[in-house]
């Protein structure tokens, strides 16, 4: 192990930055956060633990960070035109995203770390609020176009379709096609029925 004393963290050094992020998100796939200790995340990344600690005081809280800051879980933000067709474009990115076996098991397991942990389930919930901030230019448009009252909750759709995609997939370990992200979308935007 290396005594590195470079800054890893908000004011500089970010390949050291996102050498510790890879560690602990890698921790995490492997071991689930029980297991996830900020030494064993310093072993990996080959740096002393006090560097570490210096910038994160708890493993929850360089976890939060990881997940908010690595782009492991990140995509592009698609703009089709349509309410419609970004919310199945969102939905398929997400599937993209869960198809990767590593991805999978980082979200897997903090997921099931939230169920158990109060510090986990906060950051979860941060991380979520994060991304459905990072998703807002979708419902903002679609305000903007009439597709959606300006008071609508975006919230319910994200939810929604996510927690579809996550069932499907974490849950009842079922694939899913190429298509199953509009049908879900088509779900949501028409009801299950067709009015008749």
């Amino acid at each position: 192990m290396t005594d590195d004393t470079r800054t890893p963290g908000k004011s500089g050094g970010p390949r050291r930055r996102d050498e510790i992020f890879a560690a602990c998100l890698g921790l995490l796939a492997e071991h689930g956060y029980d297991l996830l200790t900020i030494e064993g995340v310093a072993q990996r990344a080959n740096v002393n633990k006090t560097t570490i600690y210096r910038w994160w005081p708890s493993k929850s809280e360089l976890l939060r960070d990881a997940l908010l800051n690595s782009g492991l879980l990140a995509f592009d933000l698609p703009d089709t035109g349509s309410l419609a067709g970004d919310l199945a474009a969102l939905g398929s990115r997400v599937q993209d995203l869960l198809a990767d076996e590593h991805k999978r098991a980082v979200v897997e397991s903090a997921l099931v770390g939230a169920v158990r942990h109060p510090a986990m389930r906060d950051l979860v919930s941060s991380f979520l609020e994060d991304r459905l901030g990072r998703h807002q230019p979708i419902f903002v448009r679609a305000v903007a176009r009439g597709e959606l009252a300006a008071a609508f909750d975006p919230s319910l759709l994200v939810d929604a379709l996510a927690g579809a995609l996550w069932l499907r997939i974490l849950v009842r370990r079922r694939d899913v096609t190429d298509g199953f992200a509009q049908e879900i979308v088509t779900l949501l935007m028409n009801g299950a029925t067709d009015g008749t």
